[in-house]
């Protein structure tokens, strides 16, 4: 862990951009436990990826938009027609391999390129957690605007893991870099968005938000 800073940014951060680029052709070792996380100790993580995954199948079928959606690992578990978008190139290719059903796009996730309504659901995953509070509260604003519904998920506060911290990411190829993140029980996570939880586990936690009764 690197210590905290002042400032940060994720979204809008264009080191974070390149790094993220740079993962794509590795980001899914992360949750196949291969490469640099094949030795970690994970207790029960396998069995909570399966569960995250069949939690995503169970979404009831919508159009939706996934923001952020990286390599579509967990996208390509959502039920209906599927948009997905992501700042990486890199991701949106793999993403569009996997997923031929599906339509991606490189795209902004603060200023979507989307009308108003546009989807019943916005869905994101090890998103939100990134996001420093100005680019929550924009992230927010796209997502109620553009759908009726939004679906997060995030990681788990584990024991020994700040809340809050600027971390230290390698890569294969040795290259070290720093993104910010945070992570959150499922209530917390709730009672962030104005939400409910959805999912609790050892290392997932998701909640959900509908805006049409708020409307």
């Amino acid at each position: 862990m690197v210590k905290m800073d002042t400032g940060p940014m994720f979204a809008r951060d264009a080191a974070t951009a390149s790094y993220y680029d740079q993962r794509a052709v590795e980001y899914d070792e992360w949750y196949l436990g291969l490469g640099l996380y094949a030795h970690r100790d994970r207790p029960g993580w396998s069995e909570d990826v399966a569960r995250l995954e069949s939690f995503v199948a169970a979404l009831d079928p919508a159009t939706n938009l996934d923001i952020a959606c990286g390599t579509g690992f967990l996208t390509r578990h959502l039920s209906g027609e599927i948009v997905g978008i992501d700042q990486s190139p890199s991701m949106v290719e793999i993403a569009s391999g996997r997923i031929p059903r599906g339509e991606f796009r490189v795209g902004d996730a603060l200023a979507l390129p989307f009308p108003d309504g546009a989807f019943d659901r916005v869905f994101t995953s090890h998103f939100y957690g990134h996001l420093p509070p100005d680019e929550r509260e924009a992230f927010m604003a796209e997502a109620s605007r553009v759908a009726d519904e939004l679906v997060v998920v995030d990681a788990a506060i584990r024991p020994g893991v700040p809340k809050e911290a600027w971390q230290e990411r390698v890569l294969n190829d040795g290259t070290r870099h720093r993104v910010y993140k945070r992570y959150f029980t499922a209530r917390q996570l709730a009672e962030e968005i104005d939400g409910v939880v959805l999912l609790e586990s050892d290392w997932f936690v998701a909640a959900r938000v509908r805006w049409e009764a708020q409307r």
